[in-house]
């Protein structure tokens, strides 16, 4: 990636949320699905908040000017979004059934979410950012606006769709950058964590991962259920963040390591029935995602791919 032009286009690209055409009436929706769409871009918003703040940390984490001045448009995006999203909640609360509110489980898994992100490697932070935006990339976003079928809605989700693009190309790049030999060297002459961080970086990380489970079903996956009952979307964004942990310079990496043990030992025909359901908590996952999604073939080809190429494939998959 020739990341001066990556910048260049971050910056030409940047649009407001006025240029967006608000006068355009919402449809007639069920009360049902009015609620729906409501309370998912009510969540939408929130979740935009917190990749805005994952940005931000990879910011300040990256020692690069152009990789800083790359990530402080995301973090201009993400907010935007947020607030497109809350414009979007506020336009089909057309009968304001009742209050909305972010759920729950985003309010309470945030805070766990930015202290990993904020206390552990950068890698490990990119390893989370990568997926969560392949989650709301690939499925989320495609799905809820193909639910939603409404103009006012598509031209936002068009506008958003190609801010995301953007970041997902810069996430592979990341995640090839972060699994490099060169990286993995300046990994070694790192001063060894004491005791004490270590124990703080892994208490931080288990504490996210309890929230992870309820966050990802309530804000991801049951929505999901209703704006695409196929699970196609969520399966493909799922297999990719498989594929991409097993690329060999990743899979080598200690947390990727720890995921595919998890992962393996869930898929085993003894330890899964005996210990599933901590392992999940472990995976920050539902039982759908702990499950090999991929094919033989699917694994081949990727492994055969550069990250650009994977990259590629991601979002190809968001208009398949």
């Amino acid at each position: 990636m020739d990341l001066g032009r990556m910048l260049d286009k971050c910056v030409r690209d940047q649009w407001s949320i006025d240029d967006l055409d608000w006068s355009v009436p919402p449809p007639k929706l069920p009360r049902d699905k009015e609620e729906a769409v409501v309370q998912c871009f009510t969540d939408m918003a929130g979740i935009e908040l917190l990749a805005g703040a994952l940005f931000e940390v990879q910011r300040t984490k990256t020692k690069d000017p152009t990789l800083k001045k790359i990530f402080s448009t995301f973090v201009a995006d993400e907010r935007r979004h947020s607030a497109v999203a809350a414009r979007l909640a506020k336009h089909y609360d057309v009968h304001h059934y009742r209050d909305y509110k972010e759920s729950e489980s985003l309010t309470r898994f945030r805070p766990h979410f930015l202290a990993v992100v904020e206390q552990t490697s950068p890698e490990i932070a990119n390893a989370y950012i990568t997926s969560g935006e392949l989650i709301l990339d690939v499925a989320l976003l495609r799905s809820l606006d193909d639910y939603v079928a409404d103009n006012m809605s598509r031209a936002a989700m068009h506008l958003i769709n190609r801010d995301e693009s953007r970041h997902i190309a810069v996430d592979f790049y990341m995640t090839e950058l972060y699994s490099s030999d060169e990286y993995l060297a300046k990994v070694k002459k790192r001063p060894r964590p004491t005791m004490r961080q270590f124990a703080e970086g892994m208490r931080a990380i288990a504490t996210m991962m309890w929230h992870a489970k309820p966050f990802l079903q309530q804000v991801f996956i049951a929505p999901m259920d209703r704006t695409d009952p196929t699970g196609k979307r969520i399966t493909e964004a799922f297999k990719r963040i498989q594929l991409i942990m097993r690329k060999p310079t990743v899979a080598r990496q200690p947390f990727s390591r720890f995921m595919l043990g998890m992962q393996r030992l869930y898929n085993h025909p003894v330890a899964g029935k005996v210990l599933g359901p901590l392992l999940l908590r472990a995976l920050g996952a539902n039982e759908h995602a702990a499950k090999y999604l991929f094919t033989k073939e699917e694994l081949a080809r990727s492994q055969k791919m550069s990250f650009d190429e994977l990259a590629e494939d991601a979002l190809a998959a968001k208009f398949s």
